[in-house]
C-alpha cells in the first residue's frame, strides 16, 4: 500500500521539523549529541559492542527511524567497538518516513557520518507498508525497518531485543507512540537483560513502563532538558 511521508518544515539552520507534530527531530543544541549521550550512553553501547564474540548478534529495538541518525550513530559506534565477525540487528518502526531526498539532505548535516550515511540514503527507496529488511556493511548491520504504526508493526515481531531506544516526538504532542499498549509490546519483545532509554521524563511513560516490567530511573537530561529516563528488564522472579 502507498504510505505517507512526513511533512516538513527547515529551519535556518538546514534541520528538519515536523509540520504534523510540530517538533524538532533532534536536539537544536546538537542531534548528534544528544543520540550518543541519551541513547548509546544510557544503554552502555560501547561497553556491551566490545564484549561481543565473533559470531555474536546484538539486536536494538528503536521507535521513531525519523532521519535515521540514531542508526548512523549506533553503526559508527558498533564498527569502532565490535569484533570483526560480530552482527548488529536494528530494528526500528516509522508511521511517517521521510521522503529520500529530504532523508540525504537531513543526513548531510553530519559530514563525520557521511559514508554509512550514503549507504543508507543509497537503499532506502520504493518504501511501502510493513517491513523492509536490509542488509548493509558487508552483511555486518541489519536494518528491519518497520513502516506503519508502531503497535501494530511490533505485535508482529517475534524477536529478542537487547536495548531499546524511545524515540518518538513528544507524548504531548504524539501520545500514540506512548501508550501502555505500545510499552507491553517494548516488554514482550524483550531479552531478561534489556535495556532502554529516551529523551523525556514524563511520569505517564516512566510509570507505563515500570508498569510494563522496566525498572525505571531519572538521570540528568541532554543540553538544557532537565531529565531523562533509562531502565532495564526486571529479572524473573522464578
Amino acid at each position: 500500500m502507498p504510505i505517507t511521508y512526513a511533512r516538513l518544515e527547515w529551519d535556518d539552520q538546514g534541520r528538519p521539523l515536523s509540520s504534523t507534530y510540530n517538533d524538532v527531530y533532534f536536539s537544536r543544541l546538537s542531534g548528534l549529541e544528544e543520540t550518543r549521550y541519551v541513547f548509546l550512553q544510557h544503554n552502555r553501547l560501547a561497553e556491551r559492542f566490545a564484549q561481543l564474540k565473533a559470531g555474536e548478534c546484538m539486536v536494538i529495538g528503536e521507535t521513531g527511524f525519523g532521519t535515521g541518525l540514531n542508526f548512523l550513530c549506533t553503526w559508527q559506534l558498533f564498527r569502532q567497538q565490535a569484533v570483526h565477525n560480530a552482527r548488529l540487528h536494528f530494528i526500528s518502526v516509522e508511521k511517517f518516513p521521510l521522503q529520500p531526498a529530504d532523508l540525504g539532505r537531513a543526513l548531510s548535516l553530519w559530514p563525520e557520518l557521511d559514508e554509512p550515511a550514503q549507504q543508507l540514503v543509497s537503499v532506502y527507496r520504493h518504501l511501502l507498508d510493513g517491513l523492509h529488511s536490509i542488509e548493509l556493511d558487508d552483511n555486518r548491520i541489519q536494518l528491519s525497518l518497520l513502516i506503519g504504526d508502531a503497535c501494530e508493526e511490533l505485535t508482529s515481531l517475534d524477536t529478542r531485543v537487547n536495548a531499546w531506544f524511545l524515540d518518538g516526538f513528544a507524548p504531548a504532542k504524539n501520545p500514540d507512540m506512548w501508550t501502555e499498549q505500545l510499552f507491553a509490546q517494548l516488554a514482550r519483545l524483550s531479552a531478561p537483560d534489556a535495556t532502554l532509554a529516551t529523551f523525556t521524563s514524563a511520569g505517564s511513560v516512566r510509570r507505563g513502563l515500570e508498569a510494563a516490567g522496566f525498572t525505571m530511573q531519572r538521570s540528568k537530561g541532554f543540553g538544557n532538558k532537565r531529565e531523562m529516563l533509562s531502565g532495564q528488564m526486571q529479572q524473573p522472579t522464578n
